[in-house]
């Protein structure tokens, strides 16, 4: 079974058998704890199909991350939306994803997880995290996908997320198509083939404003997964540029628009 066919049977899953919670956003969800999604990067880029996904912010934000930005304002110059529910006035959304990964506490992650994965690729310890406990008060949203481990073996190179709050209609299909994108970067640079992107869920929900559009995705048949060419010239994970990147076969159903709980 495919990513994408997983990510619906556990829609359904969710709707069936999920629990009535309240949350932060006072709106409600239906939700489950516990979950997992596995997906073999060889098999085609994970870009859902029952809806069009929004490629461009995925990419943008991603770059964003690794500049370790704590200011919007690359994403404005770039159309890219997705943050402005979250920055204050000056754009600033504090201490968040691309900070912990590349500059907290002086410390750059994810060039550790590189240097790690090319000199001791059996380290256990190639961890990127982005709890950092001592700053949550310094960040606009606690980090929702907190946490990342790659794996190498067999010459191929895997990555687990750990999601901590996982809105399952609009946030997770982005999240999945991110750590997928990131694994395919890092793999190139360090020469390895592609192994696979397993997505670990903490509180996998669905908004109860989201159900009538999850309901209409749930009836879709999912199309054959598109496949991602990256430019094969960059080997520096900071270098990269969004016109690095050409997804090629993406056949899709049209979007499902939804409000997004802040």
């Amino acid at each position: 079974m495919d990513i994408e066919q997983q990510y619906l049977k556990l829609l359904t899953k969710i709707l069936k058998n999920g629990v009535q919670k309240k949350d932060r956003t006072k709106i409600g969800t239906y939700s489950l704890f516990g979950e997992q999604l596995r997906h073999d990067l060889s098999e085609g880029f994970p870009l859902f199909t029952t809806k069009k996904v929004h490629l461009k912010s995925i990419i943008h934000e991603l770059l964003w991350f690794l500049k370790g930005d704590t200011n919007i304002q690359y994403l404005k110059e770039n159309n890219v939306s997705i943050w402005n529910e979250w920055a204050d006035n000056t754009g600033c959304v504090g201490k968040m994803y691309g900070y912990q990964w590349t500059k907290a506490n002086g410390l750059n992650q994810i060039q550790k997880a590189i240097d790690l994965i090319r000199h001791t690729p059996d380290s256990r310890r190639i961890i990127v995290s982005a709890w950092n406990v001592a700053e949550l008060e310094n960040m606009a949203l606690e980090p929702c996908h907190i946490l990342f481990q790659f794996y190498v073996a067999n010459g191929k190179l895997s990555c687990q997320v750990y999601q901590r709050s996982c809105d399952m209609f609009l946030g997770v299909p982005f999240n999945i198509a991110s750590y997928s994108l990131l694994t395919m970067m890092i793999a190139q640079i360090t020469g390895l083939e592609l192994g696979e992107l397993i997505w670990a869920g903490g509180d996998v929900h669905i908004y109860t404003n989201h159900v009538k559009q999850v309901k209409e995705q749930i009836s879709r048949k999912p199309y054959a997964l598109p496949t991602m060419e990256i430019n094969p010239k960059k080997n520096n994970i900071f270098e990269f540029e969004y016109s690095d990147f050409k997804l090629l076969n993406y056949k899709h159903h049209k979007s499902i628009k939804a409000e997004v709980a802040v």
